[in-house]
């Protein structure tokens, strides 16, 4: 029996556009933050990196929080649309403010603005624009490939938007004169451009009321009395969560460490602008990836062999992009990061759906719905993973003995480290995921239960 559709082409198109507004965001802060503050500013990257660290502390509660309140939210928009609106407002405010760290203060002081600035941008309004954002996979829709076709739409939005800001970003600062007003600039653009494309979002989708989400399900209204620590005893009893948690952690620190790209072409290379041709040779692999994703799902009847096998490509493209940088061979290089990203890009797209029939798998063994709950691990993921990436990173450099400011050189031990940390980790981090991802049919044990029943 097919099931019935909810969405028209434009709602899946208008709601991925949100993804522009998040990487506005992420990206940017995600690829550039260290080196504006190690660069322009001249902070220490050890400091930087350890702020970064204790930041998380911070992080700790929000996501369970936030996705318990989303969950408990009753308006005439929805659940989680309102998140979604105001949260990025605050986002807007917090990045410009992270990029605009005035240079005549005291350096204490400039330490002090970074941590608020990018404390409260993490903890707080990101938490709830993202994980509402991605809640919404579960609200406008009951249909497994819809969702799907919804995460595709999302990524590809968010990969294009990557791609366009890794690639223009250097040139736009410079542009703008460089320095502390040129990247102050580049970001004011970038948080209007935020505000526009996720408002767009918002009023792309409409959620399904309360009672067509629970239409066939008992105990619906049992999920209003869930308290915040029944919600995380819920989410840390289910195995796939935990999994789904620690393959999001782990891309994020993936992507912290093809971040260290800007470093490793300004100094290894010694051309920044290659930062911005290897975006191209990471992100249209996966738009293309994304694209024929959906069909793959529908022709292989699930995610999970998808999933796994691909990311099997993927951790042999990475070893070979190691090989080719050793090799001192750009286009090799170029060549085997795209093979990695076509690898990767499967378990971008399908990613919100596994989640869907994780929050289900809980509905089946433990009778509660917890969708908003359940996805916090994608906000959780990325603040612990992209935030403990950057910290990390921060911290190998400044071991390495990194010598803050705009200088061409850096000592044999900081180059050794860029090499590790460019190369080798994530064929590394890619290797332990396409591990997780062999053990994760949720499908398959969810369609088991609920022959039990």
């Amino acid at each position: 029996m097919e099931q019935k559709r909810y969405l028209k082409w434009y709602n899946k198109v208008g709601y991925g556009s949100g993804d522009i507004a998040g990487n506005v965001v992420y990206a940017f802060l995600s690829s550039f933050v260290m080196i504006y503050l190690t660069n322009t500013v001249g902070l220490n990257a050890g400091i930087v990196g350890t702020l970064i660290a204790v930041s998380k502390i911070f992080d700790g509660v929000t996501d369970v929080f936030f996705g318990t309140m989303i969950d408990k939210t009753k308006t005439k928009m929805g659940k989680a649309r309102p998140w979604m609106l105001w949260g990025f407002v605050g986002c807007a405010v917090t990045l410009a403010a992270v990029f605009s760290i005035p240079t005549d203060m005291g350096q204490t002081a400039q330490y002090v603005w970074f941590f608020l600035a990018y404390t409260f941008l993490n903890a707080i309004f990101y938490t709830a624009n993202n994980i509402a954002y991605s809640a919404l996979t579960a609200l406008v829709t009951k249909n497994s490939k819809e969702r799907v076709q919804m995460g595709s739409y999302r990524f590809i939005f968010a990969f294009s938007t990557s791609l366009l800001i890794q690639t223009i970003t250097v040139g736009a600062v410079d542009f703008f004169g460089g320095g502390a007003a040129g990247w102050r600039a580049v970001a004011i653009i970038y948080c209007i451009v935020g505000l526009i494309t996720n408002t767009i979002s918002v009023m792309s989708v409409k959620e399904l009321s309360e009672e067509e989400l629970r239409e066939g399900e008992e105990e619906a209204e049992e999920e209003e009395k869930i308290t915040l620590i029944q919600a995380a005893k819920l989410l840390f009893s289910n195995k796939y969560y935990l999994m789904i948690c620690g393959v999001y952690i782990l891309q994020q620190l993936y992507g912290a460490m093809l971040n260290i790209g800007i470093y490793f072409m300004t100094y290894v290379l010694f051309n920044k602008n290659l930062y911005g041709v290897f975006s191209w040779a990471i992100n249209i692999p996966l738009i293309i990836a994304l694209i024929f994703t959906p069909t793959f799902v529908a022709k292989w009847k699930g995610m999970y062999k998808l999933n796994k096998y691909s990311y099997m490509l993927a951790t042999v493209g990475r070893l070979l992009v190691v090989v080719a940088g050793y090799m001192g061979s750009v286009p090799l290089m170029l060549l085997f990061t795209a093979v990695a990203a076509l690898g990767q890009g499967p378990w971008q797209g399908d990613m919100n759906a596994v989640i869907a029939s994780c929050s289900e798998y809980t509905y089946l063994t433990k009778g509660k719905r917890i969708d908003g709950t359940m996805y916090s691990c994608t906000s959780l993921g990325v603040k612990i993973g992209g935030g403990l990436g950057t910290a990390i990173a921060g911290w190998m450099l400044d071991l390495s003995g990194f010598v803050n400011g705009d200088t061409a050189i850096q000592p044999d031990s900081c180059i050794n480290m860029m090499y590790i940390m460019y190369l080798w980790i994530p064929f590394v981090i890619d290797l332990i995921i396409t591990i997780i991802l062999s053990f994760m049919n949720v499908e398959e044990t969810n369609e088991k239960l609920k022959k039990k029943d």
